[in-house]
């Protein structure tokens, strides 16, 4: 008997391989006629052949091996609403984190279930409100701590528009990971912790929220959403006159880092925590002067809640007729080398070849991937992509490098126009043979002032600018210098292209200069756009 049910088990698995034999062999009929058709199809041509789809090249390249048939991919047209990327900055703990996982949980991007396992976890911890921070917090020491350091990635829709989170580290031990996080935003959201204390330390000399904001006006945000956060703190209770406080000082240094207030500057009260002016509108019972002043445009706040304001902005600029321009923020092998970066102009399309530059190596555009899934035949500016190049190494592709269809010119000199914001204290004096780093796009480098050429003034009325040579300027200056880098990397001219033609320096942790690119040096190796 021991012997008989022994047996059975193997008896069931002798079934269910003949079972499955049988089952392959059908697999194997039913892919017959797929190989006929394919056989047909790289037959001589015919008419029929003359009426073939414009992109069938392009999808035959996506086309996975025979063995991975059934994870063959399926290629999507460009949805056609526009894409925004929007940078969370701001001082450590304004509640960024927070504010960034509850507009994914109000948007139903986080289910129910999932947030009530991080109330436990963050209770567990005793930080009951930091449950929501957890949903862009994702590794054991940014929770541990509750600071962010990595720049953290997520995307939500509404019907308007598509958007990518990126949740950069407020501290300022990680600002090089929030200026590449702040390099591919369109909108900066600058997070502002109305609790008495916070404001005024994240403000004052050293606070990261001045920092921030320079920093995003330099790498190319185009309107700035200031959000007075913790609105119902204790200490605030929704009162008028802090948000008025906060306001007030923060518009003269909004305005020196170069926006524009009444164009790019929009402020709201809101609360990160109870989603109060996130999604739905505070209640008049709770804050009964909000309604009045967004009724009468007050403070640039026309639209009542942060994601009607965000859906209101209108990017302009944006060309896809311009040449390519990606610049490589990471790179990585997955059967071939794919390049990540956002289209900052032009259009990228399947089977396109395109220059690597600076080193000028010329590849195939092989797939484009949007968010982590969506395979498509194109993407246009402004979208985040995952561009799988043919026949480079992952060696040949860096950070800061760029994807071009024209090369980009390559330098290792150039004329740059640069306002020296807050020099350091051991260090007062800006002159030739000045070194410190770089940041543009997605580029770091050192450099070294070659030589100062003249300081910019405000003419007289009537009179042309006053160019006097200089041999070193002070904080507070404008001057165009010649700045000099050791390896060639890529820039444009801030009239031919924006994107590539900002730079910020900074030396020791701290930002003290913002720039843009004039012209380039003579050793340019790329060609400048028509």
């Amino acid at each position: 008997a021991d012997a008989t049910a022994r047996a059975a088990p193997d008896d069931d698995d002798d079934d269910d391989e003949l079972e499955n034999k049988e089952t392959n062999q059908d697999d194997d009929d039913d892919a017959a006629p797929a190989d006929e058709e394919e056989d047909d199809a790289t037959a001589a041509p015919d008419d029929d052949d003359a009426t073939a789809p414009p992109n069938e090249s392009a999808s035959s390249s996506l086309t996975p091996p025979k063995d991975e048939v059934a994870k063959e991919v399926h290629i999507s047209e460009e949805d056609p609403r526009p894409h925004l990327n929007l940078v969370f900055i701001g001082h450590v703990d304004a509640g960024k984190s927070t504010l960034s996982g509850n507009i994914l949980y109000l948007t139903n991007h986080v289910d129910k279930r999932t947030i009530e396992k991080y109330e436990r976890e963050a209770k567990q911890r005793n930080r009951e409100s930091w449950f929501l921070a957890f949903i862009m917090d994702t590794n054991e020491e940014e929770r541990a701590k509750g600071k962010t350091v990595e720049v953290g990635r997520a995307p939500f829709s509404t019907d308007v528009k598509r958007y990518t989170i990126l949740d950069a580290p407020g501290h300022k031990n990680y600002v090089p990971h929030m200026i590449s996080g702040a390099a591919q935003a369109d909108v900066g959201i600058l997070v502002i912790s109305a609790r008495r204390g916070e404001f005024e330390t994240g403000f004052e000399r050293g606070g990261q929220t001045r920092e921030h904001a320079m920093l995003a006006k330099t790498l190319g945000v185009r309107y700035l959403v200031v959000v007075v956060n913790k609105m119902d703190d204790p200490t605030v209770k929704w009162a008028k006159a802090r948000y008025d406080e906060c306001v007030t000082k923060l518009r003269p240094f909004l305005k020196s880092c170069g926006f524009t207030i009444k164009k790019e500057v929009k402020f709201l009260a809101i609360s990160g925590l109870t989603g109060a002016n996130v999604l739905k509108q505070v209640e008049a019972a709770e804050c009964d002067w909000w309604e009045p002043l967004c009724a009468g445009g007050g403070n640039n706040t026309e639209e009542r809640t942060l994601l009607t304001c965000l859906d209101n902005l209108h990017i302009v600029g944006r060309s896809a007729e311009s040449p390519l321009r990606i610049p490589v923020l990471d790179r990585y092998h997955d059967r071939g080398t794919v390049a990540l970066g956002k289209v900052e102009t032009g259009r990228v399309v399947v089977g396109d070849m395109v220059s690597i530059m600076p080193t000028g190596t010329r590849t195939k555009v092989e797939q484009i991937v949007i968010g982590e899934t969506e395979f498509v035949r194109s993407a246009k500016p402004g979208e985040n992509v995952a561009v799988k190049l043919a026949n480079v190494g992952v060696e040949d592709v860096a950070k800061g490098f760029v994807l071009c269809s024209t090369p980009c010119p390559a330098v290792t000199t150039f004329t740059a126009q640069i306002a020296l914001v807050e020099l350091l204290e051991h260090r007062p004096v800006f002159t030739a043979g000045y070194d410190c780093m770089l940041h543009s796009h997605t580029c770091d480098s050192e450099v070294t002032v070659a030589r100062l050429l003249h300081q910019v003034t405000k003419p007289a009325a009537g009179k042309p600018p006053d160019k006097k040579k200089i041999h070193f300027a002070k904080q507070g200056a404008v001057v165009v210098a010649v700045l000099s880098v050791p390896q060639s990397i890529c820039l444009e001219a801030f009239d031919d292209c924006e994107q590539l033609g900002r730079f910020t320096l900074r030396d020791e942790g701290k930002s003290i200069a913002i720039g843009k690119v004039i012209s380039l040096g003579s050793n340019n190796r790329g060609s400048k756009n028509k």
